[in-house]
């Protein structure tokens, strides 16, 4: 018995030992990393070869076991258009048109803009459908959802075909002349058989009644006194619809060009797993920003569309057709509708900035319930992720007051799922809250004092409250006690705190700018003695020294390193020096550094 465990359902495939034994191996593969195309690929092709290949007198276990593969992976990977109708063609060989059909609906729906897909479908219809307007329809479905696409000919191409098969040439001429006004790689050839079309067309299906009705004018006032025959009054007609269809074709052409210089540059017009490169991308920047100077909204939204499937795992992107959307009246439903798309399909949750934009956006239309459920579960799938906490503190602060906001840290803190460097940095969030929305440093202080002991490792704590005491305003009356403060954080900073060397080093360097820019008369003399601390040789570092000595005493230090190398600095280990260990490199360590290449570099944090 064969499990596949996904985010829509629990399948099982009952089969022969050979085939488990496969299959095992490729679920194992899929359920390893769920984002590996190649497992997910290998997987569809065994389902789909099993029992020989699949078809309608394919056990009811088997043909169960490849739709729910089927169906998982699409869900995974809805934008490849390519699986969509091999699945239909599958449905159509096991159960036939309507099963088929659904795959297709489904299909298109996740892949608006494929030609392909469309140009698919639609030839699946003319194929086993006998109902012209019920096939025409989709056409037009189809039309509305690829027709504007550059190389949206060969959906043309079809429709143009299904056309003719029924000998419906004034429909025919209808779908020419909306394609003649559509910037196509093809246009030419289209301009071409319109005109040739139009030639057998009756002059009222050429124009416009309005633009007929002016030409018509134009030719009876051009020769008051000489009356012409109908013929030579439709002669001339024809000759002036042609210049006016000729204008049509230049726009066109012009038009055409212009985009022309984007679109030979997309080198990856449809969705695949890798990564864009970097000149993909600047060209759909340009792309987009091009469209969007010509200002033509269907064009516009099309060509995001058209964006979003390449680019559908880019940020990016989705937050910058949800800023064009918003900015176009009317249109509040269309932006929920993007967000929900990148939120709930495409951007992977462990990047959530599309989410909290999605929030905020919530939060703007009154629906306070929405944006507080979107944190919600942003912080199931990545507990304790700093970013989401703040934000969700904040929405609560602005409906629900200070007291909401901080309820919000504090159950971050206490949860499980926090671990001790995001409930550190969220104590100083909250402390924070109190002395910049609150304005009581007071209380800030509190917050950070009776939290100190718990956070000795956590560089965020430390780094904000030391900015919180520097930052507080002083005066000549206060600046002693507002230097003692300062000071006691510091003291406390480099001897009882755990953070590595250079975050102390780095903190260091920030009070010493204070005791230069608000320092009091014996500034210089504390400097200069932190200098030697802070900058100096390991020789001279008697803090770091009595830090890292058992007993807390810097002699102890001095004394081991005298008595083990006949001088400090440098502790050989003979043992480590026989296994071709680098003897300098707890010297380094215990001044901060790292060896790297035999060379001291140094350690850096984020």
């Amino acid at each position: 018995m064969v499990y596949i465990r996904g985010s829509i359902a629990d399948i099982s495939y009952s089969g022969t030992d050979e085939e488990n034994a496969e299959l095992s191996k490729l679920t194992a593969e899929v359920q390893e990393n769920e984002d590996n195309f190649g497992a997910w690929e290998r997987l569809v092709q065994a389902a789909e070869s099993l029992e020989g290949g699949l078809n309608r007198n394919s056990s009811p276990h088997t043909i169960a076991f490849a739709r729910a593969v089927y169906d998982l992976f699409l869900a995974k990977f809805p934008l490849f258009f390519g699986y969509w109708k091999k699945y239909a063609d599958l449905e159509f060989s096991i159960a036939g048109t309507e099963a088929a059909e659904m795959i297709y609906e489904r299909g298109v729906a996740s892949v608006t803009t494929s030609v392909d897909l469309w140009t698919n479908y639609c030839t699946f219809k003319v194929e086993t459908s006998h109902d012209p307007d019920v096939i025409r329809e989709l056409f037009e479905r189809g039309a509305h959802s690829v027709g504007l696409d550059f190389f949206a000919h060969p959906f043309w191409d079809k429709y143009l075909e299904f056309e003719e098969r029924l000998e419906a040439q004034d429909r025919i001429f209808v779908i020419l002349e909306r394609i003649i006004h559509i910037p196509l790689h093809q246009y030419a050839r289209y301009f071409d058989r319109f005109h040739q079309v139009g030639t057998t067309r009756p002059i009222s299906e050429l124009l416009p009644a309005d633009i007929l009705a002016q030409f018509q004018a134009e030719i009876a006032m051009e020769n008051p006194g000489k009356m012409k025959n109908d013929m030579e009054i439709e002669r001339d007609l024809r000759a002036r619809i042609h210049v006016f269809h000729l204008e049509i074709f230049h726009r066109t052409q012009t038009e055409t060009t212009k985009r022309w210089a984007y679109e030979q540059e997309l080198k990856r017009p449809y969705f695949v797993v890798d990564e864009l490169d970097e000149a993909q991308l600047v060209n759909w920047r340009k792309y987009l920003d091009f469209e969007e100077v010509e200002g033509d909204y269907q064009r516009t939204a099309f060509l995001y569309e058209r964006c979003l499937v390449t680019a559908a795992s880019y940020d990016e992107f989705w937050l910058r057709y949800a800023r064009w959307m918003i900015s176009q009246p009317g249109k509040e439903e269309e932006v929920r509708m993007i967000y929900q798309r990148a939120s709930c399909l495409y951007v992977p949750i462990s990047r959530p900035a599309v989410r909290l934009q999605y929030a905020i956006f919530e939060e703007m239309s009154g629906r306070v319930d929405v944006a507080r459920a979107i944190h919600e579960a942003i912080l199931i799938n990545i507990p304790g992720h700093h970013e989401t906490i703040v934000s969700w503190a904040n929405l609560e602060r602005r409906h629900g007051g200070l007291d909401a906001a901080i309820a919000v840290y504090e159950s971050q803190i206490n949860s499980k799922s926090c671990d001790i460097y995001a409930q550190g940095w969220l104590v100083s969030e909250w402390a924070r809250l109190l002395w910049k929305i609150k304005g009581s440093p007071e209380e800030a202080r509190q917050v950070y004092q009776k939290n100190q002991r718990w956070y000795l490792d956590v560089r965020a704590f430390w780094i904000n409250y030391l900015e919180f005491e520097i930052q507080q305003p002083s005066s000549a009356e206060t600046e002693k006690e507002c230097y003692a403060r300062i000071s006691q954080v510091h003291d406390f900073i480099r001897t009882k705190t755990r953070l590595q060397p250079q975050t102390i080093k780095d903190l260091s360097h920030c009070y010493m700018v204070y005791l230069l820019e608000r320092g009091t008369e014996d500034a210089a003399k504390e400097y200069m003695m932190l200098d030697k601390e802070v900058n100096g040789p390991f020789s001279v570092q008697s803090q770091l020294k009595a830090k890292v000595a058992e007993d807390g005493k810097e002699n102890t230090t001095q004394r081991r390193l005298i008595l083990e190398n006949g001088h400090p600095g440098v502790e050989v280990n003979e043992a480590a020096v026989r296994r071709g260990e680098n003897i300098y490199t707890k010297y380094y360590q215990q001044q901060g550094e790292q060896p790297s290449n035999g060379h001291p570099t140094p350690l850096r944090y984020s």
